[in-house]
């Protein structure tokens, strides 16, 4: 990665924390959809990075979360599950010349429907992992699902309608 590129990352890194913490924290849909914007921070991220560097930007992202919500590690755990399987979700669903090549993952470069598949089955996996957590048993399986699916949909959209009015 060139020096801009840092910069850019690390500005749009500090752009979505911001937005999560200050207004996206608020935004709740028929009590059952919450947007967690801040994933888009790992989905974005180049290609070209380690696993271990997007492992500990994913950890420190999930910890400045929990430390605004309070939440105790449970946004880090499930952030951390998502850059971990995010390769392989990049090697079933990408085509082979997005996986040798460098590839930012935005919506300009994947496309619409590849675009929004990575995101909308990683956001999943984070959601999952998140509201299961949070339930801590599977008494309330049922509303934990339905939590999981309108949160999954809200956020996905919310990072493609975001990616629909940004630059490359």
């Amino acid at each position: 990665m060139t020096l801009r590129e840092i910069i850019s990352t690390i500005l749009l890194f500090v752009l979505y924390l911001t937005l999560q913490i200050l207004i996206v924290r608020n935004l709740v849909l028929f009590d059952y959809g919450f947007c967690f914007l801040y994933v888009a921070c790992i989905l974005l991220l180049p290609n070209e990075l380690s696993q271990t560097v997007v492992l500990l930007i994913a950890f420190a992202t999930g910890v400045i979360v929990d430390t605004f919500y309070n939440t105790l590690g449970m946004h880090a755990a499930a952030t951390v599950l998502m850059a971990y399987v995010r390769p392989l979700v990049v090697r079933v669903q990408m085509a082979q010349r997005i996986q040798e090549a460098r590839v930012l993952f935005t919506l300009q470069e994947l496309g619409f429907v590849d675009f929004f598949k990575y995101v909308l089955v990683l956001v999943f996996i984070h959601h999952s992992a998140l509201f299961l957590i949070e339930a801590g048993s599977f008494s309330l399986l049922i509303p934990t699902l339905f939590r999981i699916g309108a949160s999954a949909v809200f956020t996905t959209m919310s990072i493609v309608l975001i990616q629909f009015f940004t630059r490359n």
